[in-house]
């Protein structure tokens, strides 16, 4: 029993490390390709290590690469997207979460037929709104500024908020309700005293959620934005098409690498939070 047991657990841990190399070798040779120089990436193969540690190709992609007519790097549009997600996610997590509480803890007549109809925003295409909602920001004068582009996330990102919400509070007993109904508690302080406290785990997963969502978009930042709001995503696709005499392949990773970093960071630092918050119930039902 325990040579099987032994056999099989090798088996495992074996076929999960072939399957994390395989998985994080393109980090790897972007990484390391980053860190060379054009001599060493012409001479050596894409898994070889860096003779030494060369960031002038990051500095390169961050504040001098040419991303179409203009060569001030991927900065401008990385701000871009400061600026944009952070509100973006802010408005869509607290607007989802008003939602959800709604949606089941203060049914309505309707309520489950509207909740459908939310719904199917989150399998609808995105292309398929894209006429109409540029015809909407042009009526409100947000056209092609940062805020249409939080204004168009917020509402492509409200199903899916209200969706882990609404799951998540579905399960929040009903007697709870009752009894600080009967001590006198309105609407607005069963939520902000009772609800938002015992949140914390769906609020990660969806700040978490909707972080990434917006961050990683080139549809609607393409779409929608001008040219002084242009998102990082789009910034990085302008950088690595445009030509040049050499292609410049550790800018372009560097690039891609500083484009990424935001959503590697928040996976590192609040991971745990996301995967405690499905565990929870985030996303049953």
């Amino acid at each position: 029993m325990t040579a099987k047991f032994s056999f099989g657990r090798m088996v495992l841990m074996t076929t999960l490390l072939v399957g994390a190399a395989l998985f994080l070798a393109p980090l790897y040779v972007m990484v390391v390709t980053s860190l060379k120089d054009a001599d060493e990436i012409r001479n050596g193969n894409l898994l070889s290590l860096p003779s030494s540690l060369n960031f002038s190709a990051w500095g390169q992609a961050w504040s001098t690469a040419c991303t179409g007519v203009e060569c001030k790097g991927l900065e401008p549009f990385f701000w871009n997207s400061v600026w944009m997600a952070i509100p973006a996610v802010l408005i869509s997590t607290t607007w989802g979460a008003l939602n959800g509480y709604v949606l089941s803890l203060w049914k309505f007549r309707g309520s489950e037929t509207f909740f459908g109809l939310l719904l199917f925003g989150v399998f609808m295409p995105f292309q398929v709104v894209l006429l109409p909602m540029s015809q909407v920001l042009g009526w409100l004068g947000i056209s092609s500024t940062i805020g249409g582009l939080i204004f168009v996330h917020c509402l492509a990102g409200l199903p899916s908020t209200t969706l882990f919400f609404r799951n998540y509070y579905a399960a929040v007993p009903g007697e709870l309700l009752n009894a600080a109904k009967l001590d006198g508690a309105g609407f607005w302080q069963i939520f902000l005293r009772i609800i938002v406290p015992m949140s914390t785990p769906i609020v990660m997963v969806t700040l978490i959620w909707q972080f990434t969502q917006i961050w990683n978009d080139f549809l609607f930042g393409v779409a929608f934005s001008g040219a002084d709001s242009k998102p990082v995503t789009v910034g990085l696709n302008n950088l690595a098409n445009t030509t040049s005499s050499v292609k410049a392949y550790n800018v372009d990773m560097a690039a891609a690498l500083i484009a990424a970093l935001p959503t590697v960071a928040v996976y590192v630092l609040a991971g745990r939070y996301f995967v405690r918050g499905l565990t929870a119930g985030a996303v049953k039902g």
